[in-house]
């Protein structure tokens, strides 16, 4: 038997020293100043025009899909959705970042890194409208997408289950010799979840290459950060956790970027988790259930407004000759005609007929299964009216 001593590397004083928040400074990675000049002393990561180009082209994609299906939901087409405005960079940049072959968890306001990927208009629809040509056969609400072809883990309601199951994966990856690695997105109050607490031990005890994500917008739903926790934000839990952290200005396209290729590295060359912390703002409200005004000023919106990440970007591309307004303009406005063509498209199909709903769970539907499909639908020709598009085709 192996002896051990977790003494080992501890040092020795011989006066009380009572360790104080603040004590350890996080500093926050920026290549971009606020307004879109290169920091002098800054390095830039290793980018290409031709991936410049995508990331902005899907900042603003995502940016036109948010303000469609917000309207959407206003006009009772759909009955929820979570716009990402604001928080484009952390999405897209990090993404963009990754090889196809790396594993997505995410949390609900990563369509921006999905779309990077290639997922498309008519999907993301499909998706929204729990039609039948959904991948996952409409089963879950709007914003809930998953796609296997593009690694892209289905996503879940409830707030943080997805950081101990990407440990698990990046840990299956790493047993399996790929060459590919697990990125887990969440929100700050996400990190207040136990699953938060067990997902990073996990990683960093059993060495998963994993990037867990933080988006710090400052907010869980209306509970602003001071509210949440009284240290130094979330990275300082994984330095707790022995884990490797930076700490990245989550509107800058080039330092998330560049954060998330260093981390990528790191976490495939030495097995091992990386956190990231991307201090961001959500300028849109949480959802469309959330109404913003009553918890913070419309003039802190407004100086968030002022760090926009797309304009940003935009202004750094435009001082290295690599977009042509006229084609960009060209480009939001092809955009939104497709946009609203998938969308005008997706309400039109029907929905999955309802026996398909005791379906992928046994190889064979069980007799409880069966049922209770047989309850629902005497309980759905009860009340048609509460059904409008169910009832008809019972």
């Amino acid at each position: 038997m192996k002896d051990r001593n977790h003494l080992a590397n501890i040092g020795l004083i011989h006066q009380v020293n009572i360790i104080e928040n603040g004590l350890i400074d996080i500093p926050m990675l920026q290549v971009l100043q606020t307004d879109g000049t290169l920091h002098p002393e800054a390095e830039l990561p290793d980018i290409s025009q031709q991936d410049s180009l995508k990331i902005l082209q899907t900042m603003q994609y995502i940016r036109v899909l948010d303000e469609r299906m917000v309207a959407a939901q206003r006009q009772g087409r759909i009955s929820f959705y979570l716009a990402c405005t604001g928080e484009e960079a952390s999405t897209v940049a990090s993404a963009a970042a990754l090889k196809p072959q790396d594993m997505i968890m995410s949390q609900y306001r990563e369509q921006g890194a999905l779309a990077y990927r290639g997922f498309s208009s008519k999907e993301f629809m499909d998706q929204m409208f729990s039609n039948q040509n959904e991948l996952n056969k409409g089963r879950q609400m709007p914003i809930h997408y998953g796609s296997k072809s593009l690694n892209f883990m289905t996503i879940s309601s409830p707030l943080g289950t997805q950081i101990p199951q990407a440990s698990g994966y990046a840990y299956g990856q790493k047993m399996a010799g790929l060459e590919a690695v697990t990125i887990c997105y969440f929100g700050e109050g996400a990190a207040s979840e136990g699953d938060f607490h067990a997902g990073l031990n996990m990683a960093a005890v059993l060495d998963c290459p994993v990037i867990f994500f933080c988006r710090n917008n400052g907010y869980a739903i209306s509970t602003p950060s001071e509210e949440q926790f009284a240290g130094d934000g979330i990275a300082s839990r994984g330095i707790g956790y022995g884990v490797r952290t930076i700490r990245v200005d989550g509107n800058d396209v080039l330092a998330v970027y560049a954060a998330t290729q260093e981390a990528r590295k790191i976490a495939l060359e030495h097995n091992c988790p990386v956190l990231i912390e991307a201090m961001t703002y959500r300028l849109a409200a949480h959802s469309t259930s959330d109404d913003p005004t009553g918890y913070r000023s419309k003039d802190e919106e407004e100086r968030w407004r002022l760090k926009d990440p797309v304009l940003r970007f935009k202004t750094w591309m435009y001082s290295k000759q690599w977009l042509d307004e006229k084609q960009n303009l060209a480009f939001i406005e092809e955009v939104r005609k497709e946009v609203l063509q998938a969308l005008k498209l997706a309400e039109q199909v029907p929905i999955c007929p309802i026996e398909q709903i005791i379906e992928d769970v046994y190889d064979t539907p069980p007799w409880h299964l069966k049922a209770q499909l047989a309850e629902l639908k005497t309980h759905i020709d009860m009340y048609p009216e509460a059904y409008p598009k169910t009832s008809g085709r019972l």
